[in-house]
This record gives C-alpha cells, sequence and structure tokens, in this order.
C-alpha cells in the first residue's frame, strides 16, 4: 500500500511553451480554428422502460460534446439540427477562460452524465489538459481545471465526482491520478496524485467505497481519505489486466459500471472487452453479446439497465484520425447510428447515474 499527500498546483492560463508532440503536430491549424458553441437546451428524460435512451457523444470533429436523439439513425447536425438535444464546447465562454479552452480544448476525450446532490453533470476531459464538471443542461462551471494546456503531455483522459464533490482525473501520457479538491469552489487547486502507468479510466464504487482506475496493465483501487479540503489518496488494491498478446501491455482503456449487474465493472483493452467482478476479482467474459461486443480497440462501453442494450464505438479507417469514428455501435440487438462528418472518440447512453 502507498499514501500519498495532498498538494497544491495552479491551473494554468495559457499554453506552457515547450516543443509540441506529435499529437500536437496532427492538429494543425486547422484544428486550432474549430468552434463548437454552447447550446440552449431543455431538460430531456430518456423515456420509459424499453426506450432507447439519448446517446452522449465525445465529438472531437468539431470539438464538442452532443446528446443527440436516438429516434435518429443517421444524424446530420449541419443539416438538421434538430437531433442535438444538448451541446457543449467551452470556446468563447468566458466562464472557461481561465483554463485556455483554445489550446487546452483539443481532442475532447471523455464525458459522463452524473447526478450529484440532486443536480445532473457532464465529466468532460480532452487531451490536451481541459477538465470540467458542467452543469446540465445550463452550462455552467461546477469545477474545471487546465493540466499543461496546449499539448498532450498529461492527456486527461478521464474523470469522475465522488460524494463530497472532488473530482478525480486520470491522465495517460502523465501517468498519474489527480483528486482534486473540486468541492472547495470552481477554481480549486489543491490535489493529491498517485502515479499509474497509462491511466485511462476511472470510476467511484459507492457501495464498496473505492476509486477504481484502469491502466495499460492493471485495475487499481483507490482509498480516499484526509478531507474534502485536503484529499489524500492509498493504493489499497490491483489487478493484473488479461493479456491479449504475450510479451505486450494489455492497454486498459475504458472503465464504466454495469448498469445491469451491480458489482461488476465494464472494461475494455486493446484486444477485448471484460466485465470485472469485484467480489470474485475475476475478468468475465460471460455476458450477453459478448461475442460481438467483445472485439479490439474499444473505446467506450455501457449498458442501459432496462433494455439491455449495449452500446460501444471503436475506431474506423479513412477518417482525420486514426482514432476517430463516425459509427455508434448498439448491441443486443444488433443496430447502429451514424455521425456524418463525425469524429467520435466515445458514446454513452444518456442515463445520468
Amino acid at each position: 500500500m502507498s499514501v500519498v499527500s495532498s498538494k497544491t498546483t495552479t491551473a494554468a492560463a495559457a499554453a506552457p511553451q515547450f516543443a509540441p508532440s506529435r499529437r500536437a503536430l496532427l492538429l494543425g491549424a486547422a484544428g486550432a480554428g474549430a468552434v463548437a458553441a454552447l447550446g440552449s437546451a431543455e431538460a430531456y428524460g430518456a423515456g420509459g422502460p424499453g426506450v432507447t435512451p439519448p446517446v452522449l457523444l465525445t465529438e472531437q470533429a468539431t470539438r464538442r460534446l452532443l446528446v443527440l436523439d436516438p429516434r435518429r439513425r443517421v444524424w446530420d447536425p449541419a443539416a438538421d439540427p434538430s437531433v442535438v438535444r444538448w451541446q457543449f464546447s467551452p470556446l468563447k465562454d468566458p466562464d472557461y477562460a481561465d483554463l485556455a479552452p483554445d489550446v487546452s480544448w483539443v481532442y475532447p476525450s471523455e464525458s459522463k452524465a452524473r447526478r450529484h446532490r440532486g443536480r445532473t453533470y457532464v465529466l468532460t476531459t480532452a487531451s490536451f489538459g481541459f477538465v470540467a464538471v458542467v452543469a446540465h443542461p445550463s452550462g455552467e462551471r461546477y469545477w474545471g481545471t487546465a493540466i499543461g494546456p496546449g499539448d498532450d503531455l498529461f492527456n486527461p483522459h478521464s474523470a469522475e465526482i465522488l460524494p463530497d464533490g472532488n473530482v478525480a482525473v486520470a491522465c495517460s501520457t502523465g501517468a498519474i491520478v489527480r483528486l482534486y479538491a473540486a468541492s472547495q469552489g470552481p477554481r480549486a487547486t489543491r490535489y493529491a496524485e498517485a502515479a499509474l502507468k497509462g491511466a485511462h479510466g476511472l470510476h467511484w464504487d459507492g457501495s464498496r467505497r473505492v476509486l477504481w482506475a484502469i491502466g495499460d496493465d492493471e485495475l487499481v483501487a483507490y482509498e480516499v481519505g484526509g478531507t474534502p479540503a485536503r484529499p489524500a489518496l492509498r493504493r489499497t488494491s490491483a489487478i493484473g489486466l488479461p493479456v491479449g498478446t504475450p510479451g505486450r501491455t494489455p492497454g486498459g482503456h475504458d472503465l464504466f459500471p454495469v448498469a445491469r449487474r451491480p458489482g461488476r465493472l465494464w472494461v475494455t483493452t486493446n484486444a477485448a472487452v471484460f466485465q470485472y467482478d469485484t467480489a470474485r476479482r475475476v475478468f468475465l467474459r460471460d455476458f450477453a453479446g459478448a461475442e460481438l461486443i467483445s472485439r479490439k480497440s474499444v473505446k467506450c462501453v455501457g449498458d442501459d439497465p432496462r433494455t439491455g442494450q449495449v452500446v460501444t464505438a471503436s475506431p474506423e479507417s479513412g477518417l482525420g484520425e486514426t482514432w476517430w469514428t463516425t459509427t455508434v455501435s448498439v448491441h443486443r440487438p444488433e443496430s447502429r447510428f451514424k455521425l456524418v462528418d463525425g469524429g467520435i472518440y466515445k458514446a454513452r447512453w444518456w442515463l445520468p447515474r
């Protein structure tokens, strides 16, 4: 076990001066000039039993988050804006100006809908440093920071909000998990930090009172200590991820609760999709539809507890980036959504929990 103490840092308001990485060079001037506006939207529900919920997208081509109408199988927001139920981008929003979104809101990498103290929030990260918890539907800032804005040397890849209002962030290139004292205000900077190679996904497990984190090689549980104002992380257990190819890293990626099976977590790696049984401490592929759901390079996975439908996304060739897709796959039964001219990274059911 390791104990990690709290420390204080300040979110930078401008890009640091260092040589850009390969991904920064790939972005180029065109990506840096892309603009997506924050759209106002009415609150909406996910429908009744048996009704497919809306879909929350992390959409990199237009640098925005989108909640899209599940009644349409082809989404073309440019031709038909009515397919968009809600959208978010911090660009040109003064509430996020201190996070330098022009350079930090590049390659949005996460979007999760969460309920906290009676309100709905969307947790989001971007590879070039942006991290925020955004109130839905207003888009107001609950909390935010920018970690190394302007490049992917840290690469925030996921976030999670804890019951006390603090926010955990997984940084893949930075190989760290941070727990920010976000409960102390929208610009709080104090955090606890723990090392985790290839940190990609996070989930707060309310029943076990631990923060799960997935990295390149292992699934780790952290105990949260300290106080809301001065949090601390303690690594309490870890289990190696299943190896897809001998001699190669498993490459853990997404981590999400299995809605229909409390006590299980969805886990994706470079090679496959699993469910992890937290009580038995085993990775399983005994779930319905595994033969189609489990495949290589799945970037996200989640299920609807009412219908049993599972949503996934994985890269397709011929797009602007090798990790993009225009297709959201639905399983049980099999179907798909298509985003015209899209650059989707992750897709999740709009089911705030």
